[in-house]
Formats: structure tokens, C-alpha cells, sequence
């Protein structure tokens, strides 16, 4: 019994150097796992092995004509825009127009009940042909009392209220031939026709409403869209270039384009600018005309407005993607005859429709990256993807060395 008692703590001490060399064994078998399953170590200085190359997109930079733009918002305006009202009042008996419908300069809108004047009209040409033969008999008379006169048979009194009488009708006369031209004006009103060409909106009346000359509705809305105009407004700091330019009596080009800036919907010519710069915002209004032959701009749309006011020709230009941006200023990958890309610092010019101008740091026919940037180092190796991959790209000599 004894014997079992001291032989117990032999046998703990046994099972604690068991599980402790079962504890070093797993250890060393992670660590030779970390380190390449045991494979030796690398030597202190020897070199790591190269990273794959990246592949990348590159395009060779070209010379070309690049515009300078001013880009601004702009809302569609209609050339002329005329609510049509009545001149008279009446009843509408007629409505000559469809809504939307295009219209010409004198078409018929809308008919008013024409009877009531056509009753004045015949009642002022009554009162003349009353007026102008109370007349013609004032004349002989005048002309009896004047013979008379000459042989002393009346009184000159007599003679010069006669004469008093023949202009009292001349007088009536006249006031009866401005009621004609009147009734006559007013049965003219009567016919509503449209004042400019252009489009009918939708129409604010119906047969059978009695409209008044004092209605401020109006009857319906005309509004000129061929040709059509866009307001738009540049910082105070470009007008003066925008001025210089249109004072040397060329026409500036306008272009519009939809929401997104993409698609040009149509181009035109800078009509005239404000005469006052806006204190609030500090920017100047400008208008362009458009002849909008196709319909592509709708009165109080919104569209992206280009001015063009320069052309700089003969100028190195890249994809704007190739253009990049950091702490050191703008600068380009540039892929060199063995296949890496060197970071050259560049001046970035004006921009259009994708492309950047350049106005130093690189050469026509250099080979810039446009895709796969994000990966890139000084010095990196890359690996030209597509139809890019199938011509050496260039270096000249004249070309600055890249960044320290």
C-alpha cells in the first residue's frame, strides 16, 4: 500500500515531460510551416524574387488641335414668348388652334362673336350718311347766303352763322368716320391671330366662354423656338476673355449638351452678354442662339452650355485618364523600352472630350498609361494588354528624367 502511494507522483512527473514534449513538437512543426517547411533561410543581402509584371493599358500621346472651352449650366429659353389675349370682349365662338400645334405669323387662334360689332359698325355708317347730308345741305345754303350776301339782301351775321353750321357737320362727319374706323378695329379684334410664328402651348379657353380685353389668363401661349436661345452664366474672371474674343467680330461657338454632358444636342453662336455682373454669385449672363431645326432644345430645359474660345493647335494630347494628380503636382506613366513605367511630372494643359493637352514633359508617340495606375510604381514592370502590346514604344532623348 505504501509502495502504490509513493510510486503516484512518479507517474504525474512521467505524463507532465509527455505532454510538455508534445507541446515543443507542435511548436516547431508551425514554425518550419512559417518558414517554407523547414527550407533553409535566405542568406543576410540576397535578392528577393522579382513581382510579376502588371498589366497596364497605354496609348501613344499625339499632336492635334485642342479647343479651350468655358463649361457652365444653361436653361433653355424660347426666342419670343407672347401670351395672346383679347383686344374686345365677347363670347368665343370658334377655337382654330390644336394644342401644340406649330402656327405662323397671322394664323387664326381663336373667333369672338362678331354681331355686336358688326351692329356698331352699321350704326356709325348710319350716323355718317345722316351727318354727310346734313352737310351737303349746310354747303348750298352756305352758297345761297353767300350770293345773297353779295347783293345785300342778308345780313352778314346771317352769312357766318350759316358758315359756323357747314363746320359743325364737317365736325360730325369726322367724329362719325373714327366711329367706323372704331367698329371696324373692334370686328378686326374679333379674330384673334397669332402675333409671331411658333408653338401653341396648351389652350386656356373653350367655345362658348366669354372672354373680357381685361383677362390677364390670356387665351393660350406662343413661344419661338426656331430659333431658340440658352442663357448661361461665366465667372466675372472669364468675361473678359469672352469679351476680347467677341469684340474681334468673330462668331464664338456654343455648344449644348444633356444632363449627363455626353450627347451634343445642338450648336450655335453667342448672341450677346449682360451689362452687369451678377454681385451675389459673381458671374456674368450670356446668351446664344440656336436654329434648333430639329427640335433638340425645349423651352426651360436644362443643358451643359461649352463656349469655345480658343483653338491651341499643334499640341502634344493624352487620354485625360493618363493625366494623374498627387502631392508633387501632375505627372504620367510612361512606359520605356524595357517594359517599366517612369513617373515624368508634367503641365496639363486644356481638356475636351476626354483628352488633356500637355504643355511640357512629354513627346508625341510616348506610350502613357491609362488603365491599371492603381498598381503602378516608379520603376514597375508592366505588361501591355491588347493591340497596345504590338509596337516598341518610344523615348526620346529630349524627355525629362523622372522624379527622385
Amino acid at each position: 500500500m505504501e509502495t502504490t502511494l509513493a510510486a503516484a507522483p512518479a507517474r504525474r512527473r512521467a505524463w507532465m515531460w509527455v505532454i510538455g514534449a508534445a507541446i515543443a513538437a507542435v511548436a516547431a512543426y508551425r514554425l518550419a510551416a512559417s518558414t517554407g517547411d523547414g527550407a533553409p533561410e535566405a542568406p543576410p543581402g540576397a535578392a528577393k524574387p522579382a513581382a510579376p509584371p502588371v498589366p497596364v493599358v497605354a496609348v501613344a500621346a499625339r499632336r492635334g488641335d485642342m479647343p479651350v472651352y468655358l463649361s457652365a449650366l444653361g436653361t433653355v429659353t424660347a426666342y419670343n414668348t407672347v401670351t395672346v389675349k383679347s383686344r374686345v370682349d365677347g363670347q368665343i365662338v370658334r377655337v382654330a388652334f390644336e394644342e401644340g400645334q406649330a402656327v405662323r405669323e397671322g394664323d387664326l387662334l381663336v373667333e369672338i362673336d362678331p354681331r355686336p360689332f358688326q351692329v356698331q359698325l352699321a350704326q356709325a355708317e348710319g350716323q355718317m350718311a345722316r351727318d354727310r347730308a346734313l352737310l351737303a345741305v349746310a354747303k348750298r345754303t352756305l352758297q345761297r347766303n353767300r350770293e345773297l350776301l353779295d347783293q345785300g339782301i342778308i345780313a352778314r351775321q346771317m352769312y357766318d352763322d350759316q358758315q359756323a353750321t357747314v363746320g359743325q357737320y364737317e365736325g360730325a362727319v369726322q367724329v362719325d368716320q373714327a366711329l367706323i374706323d372704331q367698329a371696324k378695329l373692334q370686328l378686326t379684334y374679333s379674330r384673334v391671330t397669332a402675333p409671331i410664328g411658333g408653338r401653341v402651348g396648351l389652350r386656356r379657353v373653350d367655345v362658348g366662354n366669354v372672354v373680357r380685353a381685361s383677362d390677364e389668363q390670356g387665351l393660350c401661349v406662343i413661344t419661338q423656338v426656331q430659333p431658340i436661345t440658352v442663357l448661361f452664366s461665366v465667372p466675372e474672371d472669364d468675361l473678359r476673355a469672352v469679351l476680347d474674343k467677341a469684340g474681334d467680330g468673330r462668331a464664338l461657338v456654343v455648344e449644348a449638351y444633356d444632363r449627363a454632358g455626353q450627347k451634343e444636342l445642338a450648336a450655335g453662336t453667342l448672341q450677346s452678354t449682360d451689362n452687369q455682373i451678377d454681385p451675389a454669385t459673381g458671374t456674368a449672363r450670356l446668351k446664344a442662339v440656336f436654329d434648333n431645326a430639329d427640335r433638340a432644345l425645349f423651352p426651360n430645359q436644362f443643358v451643359n452650355v461649352r463656349l469655345r474660345l480658343d483653338v491651341r493647335e499643334n499640341v502634344v494630347i493624352v487620354p485625360g485618364a493618363a493625366v494623374q494628380r498627387g502631392a508633387a503636382g501632375t505627372f504620367v506613366y510612361v512606359v520605356t523600352p524595357d517594359a517599366t513605367v517612369e513617373v515624368r511630372p508634367v503641365v496639363a494643359g486644356p481638356e475636351a472630350d476626354g483628352e488633356t493637352a500637355i504643355a511640357s514633359g512629354l513627346a508625341a508617340a510616348e506610350r502613357v498609361v491609362v488603365d491599371g495606375v492603381d498598381k503602378l510604381r516608379a520603376g514597375s514592370a508592366v505588361k501591355l494588354r491588347g493591340a497596345e502590346a504590338a509596337g516598341p514604344a518610344r523615348t526620346p532623348a529630349s524627355a525629362q528624367a523622372p522624379p527622385a
